[in-house]
């Protein structure tokens, strides 16, 4: 058979095996057993247990749960309000006043948790409630809040730069330090929006709260400790080639442990939810991972990724071309599938073709999670849109309409990394070897 029927037929079994309910992770170790049974000569039964195992053994996956379990324990934290209390005072004085505060929240509510959905549903159980008392419009409500919950897995510490970096052969404590700058580039461009948007439509924007003294701004930005020492623990240890990834995810838990203590919200029960929330959510991670390791493997045996990369090769494409072709591919791709699953099966045959065209791995991390970014505010599957429609209760749709705009800013954040590439490599490249 020729690669490309070979191709199609492994595809059409992913999406029937999909299409009937089974788990995205038994679904892909189904289809690499399929590949290595009709293509390949090697035993799939043997391969699958060693490939399995070393994925399930994984050191450099450890950081993984550790994270999760940092953002489980400070989801039950007040640590929301505490943020609101501390960041309001500030962007009155802005353009879009409070509007700033879903910005800003999620930055800071990202740099320590790795999930999206986290962010998002952490940062909008206090603001959605608190802007719309205050009379802010919904669509830019949940429009800037859809965007910046996306932060959460671009600035670090990052659940897909974890699986990214474990998939891709590549340094995860380089991609953490190189998603600081586009993160806060990212930031900066939902922050522009606001602003833009509120000197575009003043009539409706509510009036300012009273002014607070400076002192009294800076008395509130108090409750703002606690996260600044947690972010400075756990980035500034690996920045300062004190603490692995792995090793600064723990440093992470016991701080959140501590925040979580001294906020009087550490019970045995909130201890146990977070403990099990993070098992559940990692036995599936896990169980794709090694879905993917296993189908990676057995596309090595057929040879698709080398066939795919020189196909790519002889169509001549350059550099930005072939970007511009894999934003696309990967924003089609994350109609139908979540990040993680995105990363995971395609990693093994797209990067040969990056190696290639002599992209940087560290640099197309980035570029990798910027469009994971864009599929959650993509429907059908797009899942901060789904956290949205849970705690709002408005249509999926107009979730979706009124969180375009943050997804051109995404677009646009790829193209500025593209042209700029110097935004992603400069941190890691001062990094402690």
């Amino acid at each position: 058979m020729s690669d490309i029927a070979v191709a199609g037929f492994l595809i059409a079994a992913l999406f029937l095996i999909l299409g009937s309910g089974v788990w995205i992770g038994l679904t892909l170790s189904g289809v690499a057993w399929i590949a290595m049974q009709i293509f390949s000569s090697r035993s799939a039964g043997d391969a699958m247990a060693v490939t399995i195992w070393g994925s399930a053994s994984s050191w450099t996956l450890t950081a993984l749960p550790l994270f999760v379990w940092m953002g489980e324990i400070l989801f039950r934290t007040r640590l929301s309000q505490d943020m609101f209390k501390g960041l309001a005072p500030w962007m009155q004085s802005l353009p879009g006043r409070l509007l700033h505060t879903n910005v800003v929240g999620c930055a800071v509510f990202a740099a320590v948790s790795g999930s999206s959905a986290a962010t998002c549903a952490t940062i909008g159980k206090m603001s959605l409630p608190e802007l719309k008392r205050r009379g802010y419009p919904d669509d830019m409500v949940i429009g800037t809040l859809a965007g910046a919950g996306t932060l959460g897995l671009l600035i670090p510490p990052s659940i897909i730069m974890i699986v990214y970096g474990v998939s891709a052969d590549v340094s995860i404590a380089r991609l953490f330090i190189a998603g600081v700058i586009p993160g806060i580039l990212l930031a900066l461009l939902f922050s522009g929006y606001i602003v833009f948007w509120a000197l575009r439509h003043p009539d409706r924007v509510p009036p300012a709260d009273a002014k607070l003294p400076f002192m009294q701004k800076l008395k509130a930005s108090m409750s703002l400790i606690p996260v600044a020492l947690l972010i400075l623990s756990v980035l500034g240890s690996i920045y300062a080639g004190i603490a692995t990834a792995t090793e600064a995810a723990a440093v992470g838990v016991v701080g959140a442990m501590i925040i979580s203590g001294a906020q009087g919200s550490l019970t045995w029960q909130s201890f146990r939810e977070a403990l099990l929330g993070a098992t559940r959510l990692y036995c599936m991670m896990a169980l794709i991972l090694a879905g993917a390791a296993f189908l990676t493997l057995a596309m090595g045996y057929i040879g698709l990724p080398r066939h795919l990369a020189e196909w790519i090769g002889s169509l001549g494409l350059s550099k930005f071309q072939l970007i511009l072709a894999l934003a696309a591919f990967y924003i089609v791709l994350g109609c139908f599938l979540d990040g993680i699953s995105m990363v995971v099966l395609t990693m093994g045959v797209i990067m040969p073709t990056v190696t290639a065209a002599g992209i940087d791995p560290v640099w197309f991390g980035i570029f990798v999670v910027l469009v994971v970014e864009m599929a959650q505010i993509t429907p059908p599957v797009g899942f901060n849109l789904f956290v949205l429609q849970g705690m709002t209760g408005k249509d999926l749709l107009y979730i979706a309409r009124v969180t375009l705009p943050m997804f051109f800013l995404m677009v646009a954040a790829v193209l500025i990394i593209y042209f700029v590439p110097q935004l992603v490599t400069w941190l890691p490249q001062q990094m402690a070897p």
